[in-house]
């Protein structure tokens, strides 16, 4: 749709002054009168069409032959089409004289070109308001919701569910009025009754025609076609049995696959483990998390001891906080600490930014909003984007022990476990403690087993005695 309409008049003769004053007398009755001269002139007149707008401008210059059209007036004319065109791409699309109003794709991120419908939240004829959740849409980071622009009744559907989408796209119509809506609920039910009796009505037709016709004309055959035609370019597909159901992926699940094989396919992997005597980090939360919750408001748990922890080793073992580039090493300065969460829909990792600038307190806030986040699916792109380092805590679903895969483009993963009383010898004797294992995966082309075995070692020192990060030995 064009923003503006060119209109260029070009007079010649003495009588060029006087048409070029009626001309924009009859279109500005109200303006000043136009500079003019003697020489051919040319008049351009620029005004946005009045749909999806409150007002017209108009703008007017003369030019004279051999003269180049200014700076100021380009950088105006440029300046209006840039906030036409986000005025327009804010604002709903209309149609049937402003009644009804168009749902479009929302921007999704900058690294995100095309999502994929995963469901509608309601249905045709329902009454939805203003920023109100109609539909969800899966990409391969996170989750966005489709809102609804105005309030009103929604007409129709125009995309399907599943269908891949980009932003901009129309899915849905709202009827601000409701008028000529009805609601569809009671119709499915109708429609879904009635269906059997549409398809039995032709199949009794065809029965009154001769036989020989109805026999071979069977639809069986073009049924199975769609099935046959869904064969994988990279796994074969499996034979269909009884019992079993096949579902697609969700982009997530395809993203988090994908970078899961390429960690596994490009780092060389290694795994050093350790355990942890958890007693003093526990009794430190135990004597303080009253105090803790009055004064900061939010609960004292373990996951700010160990990303304390980790910040301390990765001060003191800066090649674990670095990675590989090409045939260069990027040694990073700060400490952007990774968490990884499982969601229903898949793993994420938010990132806990600036980590080694902040206290507990300030841990366990971020760490409780990012889980909050993405449990929801609420969590953004920008909050997932980076991190130099990951913890993994598989202990929270019972995992004793496991192996945790880098999260590229970091170059190590510390992977916690659950808590487990078993006898240990302290002092000489044998007594219950509560221990946790501890697992260190790195990237052996970067990382030596030394340092590897000296950064979870100063995990375990300090996890064991927490007063060593206020001594800073």
């Amino acid at each position: 749709m064009m923003l503006g309409v060119l209109r260029r008049r070009v007079t010649t003769g003495g009588s060029s002054s006087l048409i070029l004053r009626q001309s924009l007398q009859s279109i500005r009755p109200a303006a000043s009168t136009p500079r003019v001269c003697s020489l051919p002139e040319k008049e351009i007149l620029l005004h946005p069409t009045p749909r999806g707008f409150g007002h017209v401008c108009y703008f007017s210059h003369l030019i004279s032959p051999g003269r180049s059209v200014s700076s100021g007036l380009m950088r105006d004319f440029i300046s209006v089409e840039l906030m036409a065109l986000k005025q327009m791409w804010s604002r709903p699309f209309s149609s049937d004289g402003g009644d009804s109003v168009d749902v479009v794709v929302p921007f999704m991120g900058e690294s995100i070109t095309d999502g994929t419908l995963a469901k509608f939240l309601k249905n045709p004829g329902d009454r939805v308001e203003v920023d109100e959740p109609i539909a969800q849409i899966e990409t391969d980071k996170v989750t966005i919701d489709v809102a609804s622009p105005e309030a009103g009744v929604i007409k129709e559907f125009v995309a399907k569910e599943g269908e891949t989408v980009e932003p901009g796209t129309k899915v849905a119509v709202i009827s601000k009025s409701g008028e000529g809506v009805a609601h569809v609920a009671p119709s499915e039910k109708i429609t879904k009754k009635a269906a059997p009796n549409k398809e039995s009505a032709p199949q009794e037709k065809k029965e009154e025609k001769p036989k020989v016709e109805t026999g071979p004309t069977t639809e069986k055959p073009k049924t199975q076609a769609p099935a046959s035609r869904k064969p994988s370019a990279t796994e074969p597909q499996l034979p269909p049995k009884e019992r079993e159901r096949r579902v697609p992926m969700t982009r997530l699940r395809k993203r988090v696959a994908t970078r899961l094989k390429d960690s596994q396919n490009t780092f060389a992997m290694l795994t050093t483990f350790n355990e942890v005597d958890m007693t003093n980090l526990m009794k430190l939360r135990s004597d303080y998390k009253d105090a803790f919750v009055e004064k900061h408001g939010v609960k004292l748990g373990l996951m700010s001891g160990f990303v304390k922890a980790a910040v301390s080793g990765l001060q003191n073992q800066p090649i674990i906080n670095a990675v590989i580039d090409g045939d260069d090493i990027i040694y990073r300065d700060y400490v952007d600490v990774s968490i990884a969460v499982g969601t229903p829909k898949g793993l994420v990792v938010p990132v806990i930014r600036n980590a080694d600038n902040m206290n507990f307190a300030e841990i366990e806030k971020e760490i409780n909003t990012l889980a909050k986040k993405a449990n929801d699916g609420t969590i953004s792109i920008d909050e997932m984007a980076g991190g130099s380092f990951t913890i993994s805590n598989g202990g929270v679903y019972g995992s004793l022990l496991s192996t945790p895969i880098i999260n590229p483009p970091q170059s190590a993963i510390l992977g916690m476990h659950s808590i487990v009383t078993r006898p240990m010898v302290i002092g000489g004797n044998i007594v219950p403690r509560p221990m946790m294992y501890i697992a260190l995966t790195y990237d052996h082309r970067l990382i030596d087993g030394r340092e590897a075995v000296f950064f979870l070692r100063r995990i375990k020192d300090v996890v064991e005695d927490p007063r060593r990060l206020l001594l800073d030995i």
